[in-house]
């Protein structure tokens, strides 16, 4: 199929612009961060029951921690169950992009995310609700795997758990992602730069063997074109239908093992992401340690709102400046790599600061400095995953970098944090510990500042013209007059 015939029948307007695209996958972003920092927060968390040594009387708990009466390395588990589901669920995503279109994933993924945040309100033990946690990093999957490599196509140059009760945190995200969820579906979907659509797919196969027909009745009569045709009818009943889904299985698991190992055996994609495992150890488990532990060593009484809004600006104004400070730096992957090795090394110094600090506003600025700089690594590490390799391979690339930095990260970090604190009993010496592990990632990024690289963004050796033959004599060669040549 000429390459005129595949302009034709990609999807050429949406309703989705570069600019309506990149507001929504802001707003999925948002409530995923907001259902992690909910979890987090002292108000959903809570905090466990607590009897006084020698007291005849003993403290009720609150939250989930307190309902479910769960100790640390319990509490922490909640924060993993999401992540297993994450990391399941992003290889299965990446793999389904090449057959089914990502967009309509994305709103699958935010179908299972609105569903599961919804029965997380109604969880009635330990369990249920690491089993809701689980579907909930299920839904999220589809989004971290698909939406980073749609952005980078089409990007131009809470008091909630205090004041109502855990459960309704859940229910008011399921509301606010049923929009999303449904729009996933409704809309017109895009597609992928190194994927194509699957309508096109489906129809060569009709259309090659209509135009074999047409050359055989030219060539050797009526007769045996009718013979053909029976013949091919009945194999299409009994031989094709048999072991159509059994092939296609095969090539979709043939395709994922060629690709994974393309990953593994790239050296710059290799460091970047283990830079990454032990940046996220840290920063997961800040997140979901990070109020309880301002609570315990400044006795914050707002410390949700505290820790959550200092997360919330810096968070936002570092990843606009990491963005800005590259493309200043002119987007090279070396260059990435120093911004992401210097804005690590500088951030962990003040984390550290931060917590040696005895007065509360010393802390607030220090670790404000921090999380600007730390948070400055979002889009250089992001740029280096997807750059470093083919088109075709972006979203497995991201979805193998979410399952590493889960699996590695802040998926032990969170149960680690809490066996640690449960054996020390004091937040500050826990915090400093684990803000060690910062310099480490630093070291990891520097070295991929020297390894040879080369940026395979505009690589477009997927989609080089090949011929498929279209008549076989009988003697088994192929006739040069009816070859076609079709984009691959």
């Amino acid at each position: 199929m000429h390459s005129s015939s595949l302009s034709t029948m990609t999807p050429t307007t949406s309703w989705f612009t570069p600019k309506r695209l990149l507001a929504i996958f802001c707003v999925i972003n948002l409530l995923n961060y907001l259902d992690q920092g909910a979890i987090a927060s002292n108000g959903v968390n809570g905090s466990k029951g607590t009897c006084t040594e020698g007291a005849a009387t003993c403290t009720s708990g609150t939250g989930i921690q307190g309902d479910f009466n769960l100790n640390n390395f319990e509490d922490g588990i909640l924060s993993s169950a999401f992540m297993v589901g994450l990391l399941v669920a992003s290889l299965i995503f990446a793999s389904l992009a090449k057959s089914v279109n990502p967009f309509r994933l994305i709103g699958v993924g935010s179908s299972v995310w609105t569903l599961a945040t919804l029965f997380c309100g109604f969880s009635f033990n330990f369990w249920s609700i690491s089993v809701c946690r689980m579907l909930v990093g299920v839904g999220e999957a589809s989004f971290i795997s698909l939406a980073a490599p749609f952005i980078d196509d089409i990007a131009p140059a809470s008091q909630v758990g205090s004041n109502f009760g855990w459960r309704y945190a859940f229910w008011i995200e399921s509301i606010l992602m049923l929009p999303l969820a449904i729009l996933g579906f409704l809309m017109k979907p895009l597609q992928l730069k190194g994927f194509f659509p699957t309508d096109m797919i489906t129809a060569q196969v009709p259309e090659t063997v209509a135009l074999e027909i047409q050359v055989t009745n030219a060539s050797i009569g009526k007769e045996e074109s009718l013979s053909l045709k029976a013949e091919f009818k009945d194999k299409s009943s009994n031989d094709q239908s048999k072991s159509k889904s059994a092939t296609k299985m095969f090539d979709q698991v043939s395709s994922f093992l060629v690709d994974m190992k393309a990953l593994h055996l790239d050296k710059v994609y290799v460091i970047n992401v283990l830079g990454h495992i032990a940046y996220n150890f840290v920063i997961g488990a800040y997140s979901y340690w990070g109020p309880k532990a301002c609570y315990n060593i400044y006795h914050m009484a707002d410390a949700d709102l505290v820790f959550g809004g200092i997360t919330v600006v810096c968070g936002i104004v570092g990843t606009l400046a990491g963005g800005f400070v590259l493309d200043f730096m002119t987007n090279t992957l070396p260059n990435a790599f120093k911004l992401l090795s210097v804005t690590t090394f500088l951030g962990a110094a003040f984390f550290f600061g931060a917590f040696l600090c005895r007065n509360v506003n010393g802390f607030l600025v220090l670790f404000s400095i921090g999380e600007l700089l730390v948070f400055a690594t979002q889009a250089p590490v992001n740029y280096v995953c997807l750059h470093c390799v083919k088109p075709g391979l972006r979203p497995l690339s991201m979805a193998m970098s979410t399952v590493a930095i889960h699996v590695f990260g802040d998926v032990p970090s969170s149960p680690l944090v809490g066996v640690l604190e449960d054996s020390i009993n004091n937040w500050r010496t826990t915090i400093l510990i684990l803000t060690t592990v910062l310099f480490p990632a630093a070291g990891i990024w520097f070295i991929g500042i020297f390894v040879h690289s080369v940026d395979k963004f505009e690589d477009d050796s997927e989609n080089q013209a090949c011929t498929i033959p279209l008549l076989h004599e009988k003697t088994g060669e192929t006739s040069a007059s009816h070859t076609q040549s079709q984009e691959c």
